[in-house]
């Protein structure tokens, strides 16, 4: 189990939607200190928040912050983006660019933040994943957060003996800007937050943060034409 009061924590992402909402929680929670990231740290507008440039994709990026957040004992990878590449139509390097930030963006912080945090004395790790890491309807974004959900429970395997837990956040749509184009119910970024901090006190492996999220996760197991019912023959 994984304490928030008290804790040092990393927000990739950390100036808006999710991540905004995650960096209040973590203060309401009585976090020590929050680092907020973001490519421009002045958008980070939390008045108690830590701003941290931070670029995902760019290894000097990610070796400075780690350089100056030498207190973390939890790390959140929030940050992401959503190009929704056409694996047929769009150019190959619209999905590499996905895949930098939805994956290895990830990855090259993780890698960066866990000898902090194993020499804190252990921690947690949150990765923030999506229900369409189960369901391949937008292209490149869905492929690089399945890799994205892949790595997390890998990471799992090869951190506890290091004292480091893993929680996978899967949402489905939320009223942030990402989803603004999105016409249909929407979680809050707050209560979004909420489950996902539970979810690393109570140390759990998932959280499924809506309803969307669960009945997708619990189809899995269904039949290809259960999940894509334009497959389904007549």
């Amino acid at each position: 189990m994984t304490s928030i009061e008290g804790s040092v924590v990393l927000v990739t992402g950390g100036s808006r939607g999710i991540g905004r909402a995650l960096v209040e929680a973590l203060y309401e929670r009585g976090a020590k200190k929050v680092y907020a990231t973001a490519r421009d740290p002045k958008t980070v507008t939390h008045p108690d928040a830590v701003p941290l440039a931070l670029e995902v994709s760019d290894p000097a990026s990610v070796a400075a912050a780690a350089e100056r957040a030498q207190d973390v004992t939890i790390l959140i990878n929030n940050a992401g983006a959503s190009v929704n590449a056409n694996f047929l139509d769009s150019p190959v390097e619209d999905v590499r660019r996905e895949f930098e930030t939805n994956f290895y963006g990830p990855l090259l912080v993780t890698r960066a933040f866990v000898p902090i945090i194993e020499r804190n004395g252990g921690g947690h790790l949150l990765n923030v994943h999506s229900v369409l890491s189960w369901v391949g309807l937008a292209g490149s974004y869905s492929a690089s957060k399945a890799a994205f959900w892949s790595q997390t429970n890998s990471l799992r395997l090869d951190l506890k003996p290091r004292g480091i837990e893993v929680t996978g956040l899967h949402v489905g749509y939320v009223d942030t800007d990402m989803a603004a184009h999105v016409d249909g119910p929407k979680s809050t970024p707050g209560s979004v937050a909420a489950q996902a901090l539970d979810g690393i006190e109570s140390g759990a492996f998932e959280v499924l943060a809506d309803e969307l999220s669960r009945q997708v996760k619990a189809g899995l197991s269904a039949e290809g034409g259960a999940l894509y019912p334009q497959l389904a023959t007549a």
